[in-house]
């Protein structure tokens, strides 16, 4: 919990730091406030990418299973 916490408050000082520095402050803590909105944002869409309907469904409502060759 304190790590969250303390990860939680080197965004914020980062994000204010680039607000009041602008363009001064370098790419160094761009990539800095990427990280932390990283890890603030956890949600990654390619994690839970589906590739279809699995053998269960295809049972279930009456497909097929597709060939291999």
């Amino acid at each position: 919990m304190d790590t969250l916490m303390a990860a939680i408050s080197a965004a914020v000082a980062l994000i204010l730091l680039h607000k009041r520095m602008g363009q001064h402050v370098g790419t160094a803590s761009v990539k800095l406030k990427a990280r932390a909105h990283s890890m603030l944002h956890p949600y990654r869409p390619e994690l839970h990418y589906m590739r279809g309907p699995g053998p269960k469904w295809r049972e279930k409502h009456g497909f097929a299973a597709p060939r291999r060759r």
